[in-house]
């Protein structure tokens, strides 16, 4: 099939390293290797950085120009439309202006992945966002979901015509990832993430303060990482100095083969999406301990390959902490078990079989839409 892929949050091809965007090229990556023609969608970015109404009409308007320029362009044979239109991290922020018009406009199968609906948004200033993704999801013939709390949220729309189908996170490498050798000495601690404000800068302080709690541990935790908040991020480790590595930004393999030198992956993880870098540590060999937060969950084998603490309880983290720290043999078969997981469940192989899947339950779905249309024209 051609498939037309939306990413409204941002842009496919702008060169940004964030996780939406590194799934987004694994998407289609997957979708290719089914066979499939991928054609990212020429747009802006369409995320939102406020709600005002002048906001949301600008990007209605860059919509409604390229939707008509492009209907124009495949009823006139300029250029041949797509089979089925797949859409990408949709919610009220970046809502899909394209999708559920086009799709219905040329009557071809509309599915997303990762779309979320925010119950809390419909009644206050992103209520016309909410409204717009929520219309979406009711067009759609398909909805894939990487996380249970995404498929909550899609539950309402779930009925005869529209499936939810778990797309678990997944990860690509370009060569099989370096492994974990165990050294003596203090157990080596590492995390990556970017040093922004939000739920970032507040998992780094988290963690500054879980690791106060266990200063009597032998530890020494490695960081890569950067960004505008660093300042502000050193300053909460400060009181740990000497045991405290700064890397900076490093490339993806200079970053895999600093797991692999590590002994454990440390990332609270406070309302994360999911992480694929917590995938990518178990992938090297590294058991993980986090918040059970947002969609971490989704990523790991909780109690096999990594301990998990209730969300925004830092002394049952800690206490998580201290325990693989003390205990060489169990982070040793934990890290095998991580890597075994990824490397088997979580690769791009078997993700390709759920798209597979998905696709055409979502084929039939738009078949059954279209002959109960006709069947309700012809009575």
């Amino acid at each position: 099939m051609r498939i037309a892929f939306h990413t409204p949050l941002n842009l496919f091809d702008d060169g940004g390293v964030s996780g939406d965007r590194r799934m987004a090229r694994q998407l289609v990556a997957a979708l290719e290797s089914l066979g499939h023609v991928v054609e990212p969608v020429k747009i802006g970015r369409g995320y939102l950085r406020d709600s005002s109404a002048t906001s949301l009409a600008s990007l209605q308007a860059e919509a409604e120009a390229l939707r008509e320029s492009q209907l124009a362009s495949w009823r006139d044979g300029t250029a041949a439309p797509p089979d089925l239109w797949f859409t990408y991290h949709n919610y009220y922020r970046a809502p899909d202006l394209l999708g559920p018009e086009i799709a219905a406009a040329i009557d071809i199968p509309y599915v997303t992945a990762e779309a979320s609906d925010a119950a809390r948004r419909a009644h206050d200033e992103w209520a016309p966002h909410t409204a717009i993704v929520r219309r979406g999801l009711d067009a759609a013939d398909l909805h894939f979901h990487f996380t249970e709390r995404d498929r909550q949220g899609l539950e309402p729309w779930r009925r005869e015509g529209i499936a939810l189908l778990p797309l678990p996170p997944f990860i690509a490498f370009d060569s099989e990832p370096p492994v974990h050798i165990a050294k003596t000495g203090a157990p080596r601690l590492i995390t990556i993430a970017m040093m922004r404000e939000g739920t970032k800068q507040n998992s780094y302080l988290a963690l500054a303060r879980i690791l106060d709690r266990i200063r009597d541990d032998d530890w020494r935790l490695s960081i890569i990482g950067d960004g505008r908040k660093r300042g502000e991020i050193e300053q909460a480790f400060a009181g740990m100095s000497g045991r405290i590595d700064w890397l900076g930004l490093l490339g993806r393999d200079r970053a895999l083969a600093e797991l692999a030198a590590h002994d454990l992956f440390v990332w609270p993880g406070v309302r994360e999406a999911y992480g694929l870098v917590y995938l990518e540590a178990q992938a090297t060999g590294l058991p993980v301990v986090a918040f059970d937060s947002g969609g971490v969950s989704a990523t790991v084998k909780a109690g096999e390959t990594a301990l998990l603490a209730p969300e925004g309880d830092e002394a049952a983290f800690a206490a998580a902490l201290s325990t693989l720290l003390r205990d060489g043999n169990r982070r040793t078969a934990m890290g095998e078990a991580a890597r075994s997981f990824v490397l088997t469940e979580r690769t791009m192989a078997r993700a390709a079989e759920k798209l597979a899947a998905g696709l055409a339950i979502a084929c039939g779905n738009r078949s059954l839409k279209r002959s109960t249309a006709t069947r309700g024209k012809a009575s």
